[in-house]
Parts: structure tokens; sequence; C-alpha cells
């Protein structure tokens, strides 16, 4: 069998770069080593958790001051917290299988293994041997695993398995601050667990600026304790719970709890599947090579997603699946996205795009910023979600927006106009210009802009003209 494409792996980079190719008028044939399409993200990994987290934000709505309405206790179904999720996933991934029947992919369910630079075995029910002209690795990434963990107790989670809800402990510790282990955290909080967050860095969230981190953390403090700067030296199971030794710049300690959820990082794919065996270039963390146009160090071979460089994010990687597949195609595109956004779907939200402080202190990159506080929005006020900060990050010359960051809720929905601007290269004038509903939360948008072009009139104005109160000479 031979194909104009194989793409080897079906999550949201390998599906799009698949169906992408077929709708140009290629042959494509998709490898997925599990039984449904999707990869990661939609079987195990972003569509599950928010299908979580969803419920979470009910219950923690539920649990806010009631503004005259009051609610019941909520009443925890996990059978069917875990139906909505399985649901969710059956959902979109029976989806997936039709788009690929409707576009005349043929679809491979095993283990791909390349053994040359035009060939790949795929190890199923049956062996089968696929020649291509071109390749597509969508290989993506497996959660890193800490040595000294006793992975074997079932009380010991990771992302995956913490997706499953087969209990609700006590008291659970989370190992990384990341956005992955926050995210899970606000699940299991929701439902009746107690929180403690170890993060070996200074600050959770790694990524995004402190000040949004800070909005966090403030609104998280009654639910979850953050350790910074503290690691996780040990975890000794005993028949009752698991002893957790901490060390810190105070010393070491000792924490009891009845799991452990380990959520420390990924790391790529790129050495398995015979990649490096037929010469496709890595890093030395097992990073595939790539140029801009997704293309490998072994020309008719491309890759895409987390086994790339770049954010390990589900949106990434899909547009990379396009760029590539219209390269193969013939059409002359390549993949330099100027802004790729990040969100943490937690209560609140933080969400963060292009630029951020901290990486312009590190590059040496001038900016200033402009923000406006959500205790000031009309619609925040009347919302109950006060909560929040919109900032946005700009060239203090031509003022053009390079990146913006938004904490609170609904954060993530906010993201879109502010990554358009600066693919546009907007300015703050283009964006304070811009008429925005009122009241909103995006007008919070506007009004950050506001601030900084000096046109703002819900705060006191900085660059207001200063002259005599009237009636004085």
């Amino acid at each position: 069998m031979t194909y104009d494409l194989v793409v080897l792996g079906s999550g949201p980079g390998g599906y799009a770069a698949a169906f992408r190719a077929a709708d140009l008028g290629l042959s494509v044939a998709l490898i997925e080593r599990h039984n449904n399409l999707g990869g990661v993200c939609l079987n195990v990994g972003c569509i599950p958790s928010k299908a979580l987290l969803h419920v979470a934000g009910k219950i923690l709505e539920a649990e806010a001051p009631s503004h005259g309405v009051q609610f019941a206790k909520p009443m925890i179904d996990l059978e069917a917290i875990r139906h909505h999720r399985q649901s969710t996933v059956d959902t979109l991934t029976g989806n997936l299988k039709l788009m690929a029947e409707g576009r005349h992919v043929a679809v491979f369910h095993g283990e791909g293994q390349f053994d040359s630079s035009h060939s790949i075995v795929v190890k199923g029910d049956t062996e089968q041997r696929l020649e291509f002209k071109h390749a597509i690795i969508a290989v993506g990434s497996r959660a890193i695993r800490l040595p000294f963990i006793p992975y074997q107790d079932p009380r010991i989670l990771d992302a995956t398995s913490a997706l499953q809800l087969e209990r609700i402990p006590k008291h659970m510790l989370v190992i990384g601050g990341g956005i992955i282990g926050l995210e899970m955290a606000t699940v299991y909080q929701s439902l009746g667990a107690q929180i403690t967050i170890a993060e070996l860095g200074d600050q959770i969230m790694t990524g995004a600026d402190k000040d949004l981190v800070r909005v966090f953390e403030k609104a998280n403090k009654s639910r979850m304790d953050f350790l910074t700067q503290t690691q996780v030296t040990a975890v000794e199971p005993t028949p009752d719970t698991l002893k957790v030794r901490l060390k810190d710049a105070h010393g070491e300690q000792t924490l009891n709890v009845d799991a452990v959820l380990v959520a420390v990082g990924r790391t790529p794919n790129g050495r398995n599947a015979g990649i490096p065996e037929i010469g496709v270039k890595l890093d030395e963390r097992g990073f595939i090579l790539t140029n801009d146009q997704c293309q490998t160090s072994i020309p008719n071979i491309y890759a895409i997603g987390d086994v790339t460089h770049g954010p390990m994010l589900a949106h990434k990687a899909s547009h990379q699946g396009h760029t590539a597949a219209e390269v193969i195609a013939g059409k002359a595109v390549d993949f330099q996205p100027l802004a790729i956004p990040s969100i943490a779907y937690t209560y609140p939200e933080v969400a963060w795009v292009g630029l951020t402080e901290t990486s312009a202190k590190q590059q040496g990159i001038a900016v200033k910023t402009a923000a406006f506080p959500w205790s000031a929005s009309g619609r925040a006020i009347a919302s109950g979600v006060t909560q929040g900060k919109t900032k946005l990050i700009y060239d203090p010359e031509t003022e053009r927006v390079l990146g913006a960051g938004i904490v609170g809720a609904h954060a993530g929905e906010l993201l879109g106009e502010l990554t358009l601007a600066i693919e546009f290269g907007a300015t703050l004038e283009d964006i304070a210009l811009t008429i925005h509903a009122h009241p909103s939360l995006h007008e919070t948008v506007g009004l950050a802009a506001e601030v900084g072009a000096g046109t703002i009139t819900d705060l006191p104005n900085k660059q207001a003209v200063k002259r005599q109160p009237s009636g004085r000479a």
C-alpha cells in the first residue's frame, strides 16, 4: 500500500494534517496506536479535563457569594460526572472517525515504526507495511516520571489516571505547579479534597507573569496551600497514608496525604517509533528539529506538535499540521506565528499571549504595560467577579502591542482579540478606538488600551492635563 502521505499520530495536529491533506487531493493514511482517534488531547487530556473543569466551575460558582440567592450544598454524583466526561470524549472522537471516513483517510490502529525514509510498519492485530512519498510525525509527548515515586501504589496519580475520578481523597498533594497540576487541583478541590501544591520554582504557573499569578493565588488562598521553592524528595506508602518528605530553604518536613498527583511536565516522544534510526535529527532533549515548513532533516518527512520545539499546546499542533500538509501539497506557506495563546482553565482562569513582562526582561526588550483592574468593570462588579485584571504589554516607542495577560472569569475567551491584534501589528490606539460593548468583560481590553493611550475616563487618568480647579486664577 502506497500513499502520498502517512501521518503517525492522530492527535489535534495529526488529524488536522491528515484531513487538510485529504482535502487537497492527497491519498492519506493515519496511524493511531489507541482504539480511538484524537490522541492524548481528546482522549485523556485537554477535552476530558475541560469537561471536569466545567463541573468544578459550577460548584465553585454556587459556593461564591449568592447576592440574595441561597443554594443548597452540592450533591456530588461521581458516576454522573464521569459519564459527562466520557460522553464528551466519545462525541468528539466519534466525529473524528466520521470525518476520516468522509475524507477517505485510511486509518490504521497499531504501533507505527519507521523502517526507512519511505516506509513504516504498523503492528496491530496484524502487521502491515505502508509505503509513502511523505510522512508527518505527530507522536506527541508523555508525562515525566520521577524515579523515587512508587507508581505501583493506586494512590499515586498522573494527569491521565486523575481524570478517572475513582475517588476523592481527603488531602491531595500535587507535585508541580504548572497548568495541568493546577487544573486537576481545581477539579479535586471543588469536589471536596484539601489541596497542597509543591512547586520547585519560585512561582506556580511558570510562563505567566507574577502579577497575574498573584491574583489567582489570592482568589484561592482559602482553597489551596501553595508551597513554592519546595522539593519533594521522597514518597513513602503506609497502610493509611502517603508520607511525603518536602525540602525548602527552611529545612525538611513531612506531610501525610491520601493521594499524590505527579504533574511535573512532559517530555517529547522523539526517540520512539524508529525516528532517530532513520536519520531524523533530534536535539539533546528528544525534540525533532524542523524548519519553518515543519520539515525535518529528511526532506520528505515532517514533524509537528509536542515532539517539536515550542509550547506543548494542541492549537500549535493543529496549525503546524495545516502548514505541513499544505507544504506537501505544493503550497508556499510556513509556520511563523507571532503569538501562541496559553490558558490555564483554573478558577479564575489565567491567560496570556505573546511577550510577557518576564520574557521581555530576560531578552532585554524594553516594554511598557497598561492594565485595567476588573474592580472598576461594570460587568465584573455586577457579576461578582472583580478578582481580575487585563494587562497589555507594548513597545514604548511605537505603542505596538507585543503581548497581553488576563486573569479572571473566562479570561481565555477574551484572549482571541489580543492574539489577532499581535498578529496584525495593532497599536494601543487601534484597540482603544475599537468600540467594545458595554458592559462586558471584553470591554476591559479596550479600557486597558485607553489606560496606555492616555484616554481613559473610567479611571483616574495619569496623562490628563493638569489645571487649576474652576474659579481660581
